[in-house]
């Protein structure tokens, strides 16, 4: 069956959808998106993710294109029109609009809808525990990271560095030497103390709702973190490393720039928040908060 994508209003083959050429999404990067796994036909996360919409939306002034009720009802319909009824991923972008080319705000100009999705293979949790290996590189990304804006070329040249050097992900690092994030992911270690680490969210890192519903799931579970900076250093010597994403879940990350990490295999911590995860992915959830 061929895929479906909605584009303002209109449900069309995914190889005949498109946007206008004037397009500030294309032109200017001028817009934003995010990415909710379906499981078991049900959105995962779904509130929060459509929270971190509104937050990118009213950062950049830019107005939802339609009420976030009327969003919800096209979600569905676009998983159901691809027949994604197992595990896969939805794609909503938002831009402002098409207008004819100037940086300024355009007046009167509606924001533009785009959703896209596709299947994923099942889930296969002995796989995701082998692990993958990350790579070191600078951050280059503007200081909004917060935001998660469709302005990615620093990310995606990142993320081929990695795939040149045969690597899962690149994890980036600030003029401080403390690394921020992945290209599409969260960083997080367990300190050569035993000390369970992320970064705290501020404007350096996107605040992912993984990583977000991984400190849930360790406050539900008694297992304690804490939210700070570490350095490249501090990841090469942790007893454990994994990383956090709509798409990876929770992956261990066996090796950094080839340095082997808690001896090239998934560590206790990181095996307990795993099950935790797939756990919450599989039960039903509260689709409206």
């Amino acid at each position: 069956m061929s895929r479906i994508a909605y584009v303002n209003g209109r449900y069309l083959p995914h190889a005949l959808a498109g946007v206008h050429v004037e397009d500030r999404g294309f032109q200017f990067a001028d817009g934003v998106y995010e990415v909710i796994a379906v499981q078991g036909g049900r959105f995962v996360d779904e509130g929060h993710h459509l929270n971190r919409l509104d937050r990118s939306l009213t950062e950049i002034r830019m107005a939802w294109p339609m009420s976030r009720r009327s969003m919800r009802l096209v979600m569905r319909e676009v998983i159901r029109r691809n027949r994604i009824f197992r595990r896969g991923i939805i794609y909503i972008q938002v831009t402002r609009g098409a207008a004819p080319r100037n940086f300024a705000f355009p007046a009167s100009v509606e924001s533009s809808l785009v959703m896209t999705a596709r299947t994923l293979p099942p889930l296969d949790p002995a796989a995701m525990r082998e692990g993958v290996s990350v790579i070191i590189v600078p951050d280059r990304r503007w200081p909004r990271r917060d935001i998660k804006s469709v302005s990615l070329l620093p990310n995606v040249l990142a993320k081929q560095q990695a795939v040149d050097h045969k690597a899962f992900e690149a994890w980036q690092v600030d003029d401080d030497g403390v690394i921020t994030e992945g290209t599409s992911s969260n960083a997080w270690i367990v300190t050569a103390e035993g000390e369970l680490v992320t970064r705290r969210a501020d404007t350096a890192i996107l605040s992912g709702v993984t990583r977000r519903m991984i400190m849930a799931i360790c406050a539900e579970h008694g297992v304690t973190f804490a939210e700070k900076g570490f350095t490249v250093d501090q990841a090469k010597s942790a007893r454990e490393a994994f990383l956090t994403s709509t798409t990876a879940l929770v992956t261990p990350v066996v090796h950094i720039d080839g340095d082997s990490i808690g001896g090239g295999e998934i560590g206790p911590i990181t095996e307990r928040l795993l099950a935790f995860y797939l756990d919450h992915m599989l039960k039903p959830q509260d689709q409206y908060l």
